[in-house]
């Protein structure tokens, strides 16, 4: 039996599977580090400040536009339920604040 037809054969232990190649062994490490080092730049993507601030412009964006949406009888997004969730919140948000203008107002002009 010929190196590389031993070394391709089923190892003692391995439970019946084939020993892998070297140049195999190789493009694994090389395929990993690769996988690895997309995984690397995606995550310092998504957690740089400048990604997680466009991220929250966008979504604040989204969920004014589904407000007005709302406010002009187009109703929430249906296909969307985050979306729809993200307007309420919003709506909800601008209620409390008016309210509290209101509150404030009504304090300083009865001082």
């Amino acid at each position: 039996m010929s190196t590389e037809r031993a070394a391709q054969t089923a190892a003692p232990g391995d439970n019946g599977t084939a020993a892998m190649s070297r140049a195999e062994l190789e493009a694994q490490v090389v395929e990993a580090r690769r996988e690895l080092g997309d995984a690397l730049d995606e995550l310092t993507t998504r957690l740089s400040p400048s990604y997680q601030a466009a991220q929250l412009a966008h979504g604040t964006k989204q969920a004014a536009a589904d407000v007005g949406g709302l406010l002009t009888g187009n109703g929430l997004p249906e296909h969307d339920p985050s979306r729809s969730r993200n307007a309420k919140i919003l709506l909800g948000v601008a209620a409390v604040g008016a309210a509290t203008v209101a509150i404030i107002l009504v304090r300083a002009v009865r001082h």
